[in-house]
């Protein structure tokens, strides 16, 4: 796994020192050698946040900055045999949570992928997968799209964010458990190709306890019925961004339903859905719309 980094005013948030102080400590004394990006930026491990806690400790001790940094040699013998018993830092503010989603917006705006690609890294390395999703993944993709129907962001803009997110919601769904009691497929409609939302109910509900099988885009209607079937699945959920139209949207649902083994629960969520909410009721399937469906999805 790779070595978690953090951008300076991150580092300056975990150890309690300002991005000035920690600057200057570099500049004059050498106390740190943070990496840099291709982009230019800082960034600072674990063990330089743990060194910067100690710095501080002992300024505020009454050890000068100089002596300190003659001290470094024994703080970093004593902070590498300490590392293993390490509680990790704590994740970072909300103000710093919204920097980095604003940071990415300005990135889209100059069409710079690479600082894209690498505040989203940033923000993988330093959150824990559902936050990273929920409080950056989620938030920044309906900002994007917001700014694309004002007609701020181009279609371009808009697919060269959604690239990078959801090739770190794939990133995250390889490193989550998919081991549990209960099992869900998920698939989108036959036509849709929005997988975003899925890609994300996917990453929830493995981290929740529940085995996870995803079809994704475009998936038949026949081949969600007999893959469900034949995992004898307990819940199928589906994607419906695009609305089809209701004759369509209808006879997709008729055909999932009626296909399935009794007792198999159904939803479906997306903007579609949302559209054809009497439709989704009348069929009994059940419509996502927001977090406070978690507790009835999960519950069964």
């Amino acid at each position: 796994m790779a070595e978690r980094t953090y951008r300076i005013h991150i580092a300056a948030e975990f150890s309690g020192v300002k991005v000035e102080l920690i600057r200057a400590w570099e500049r004059r004394y050498g106390v740190l050698s943070p990496q840099r990006t291709p982009s230019g930026y800082r960034v600072y491990t674990d063990r330089d946040v743990a060194l910067l806690r100690r710095l501080k400790q002992l300024t505020e001790e009454g050890v000068s900055i100089s002596e300190a940094a003659k001290m470094l040699p024994q703080l970093l013998a004593e902070i590498d045999a300490a590392q293993p018993s390490q509680s990790p830092p704590p994740e970072p503010s909300d103000g710093s949570v919204a920097s980095w989603r604003e940071e990415v917006l300005e990135a889209v705006r100059v069409l710079d992928q690479r600082r894209v690609s690498e505040t989203l890294d940033e923000v993988l390395a330093a959150l824990s997968p559902l936050k990273a999703y929920e409080d950056v993944l989620v938030p920044l993709q309906q900002e994007v799209g917001e700014l694309w129907h004002q007609g701020v962001f181009t279609v371009g803009q808009e697919h060269l964010v959604t690239q990078e997110i959801r090739a770190r919601l794939i990133s995250l769904l390889y490193s989550a458990p998919n081991k549990g009691p209960r099992h869900a497929l998920l698939a989108c409609f036959p036509e849709e190709q929005h997988e975003l939302g899925l890609l994300g109910m996917a990453l929830r509900l493995r981290h929740s306890g529940m085995t996870v099988t995803l079809l994704g885009q475009r998936t038949p209607t026949d081949e969600v019925v007999r893959i469900a079937r034949a995992l004898e699945v307990d819940l199928v959920g589906l994607s419906a961004v695009v609305d089809p139209g209701a004759r369509e949207f209808e006879e997709i649902l008729t055909r999932v339903t009626r296909g399935l083994t009794p007792g198999m629960d159904v939803w479906v969520g997306g903007r579609a859905a949302l559209q054809h909410r009497a439709l989704c009721e009348r069929l009994g399937v059940r419509v996502f719309e927001h977090a406070a469906d978690w507790p009835r999805l999960l519950g069964g």
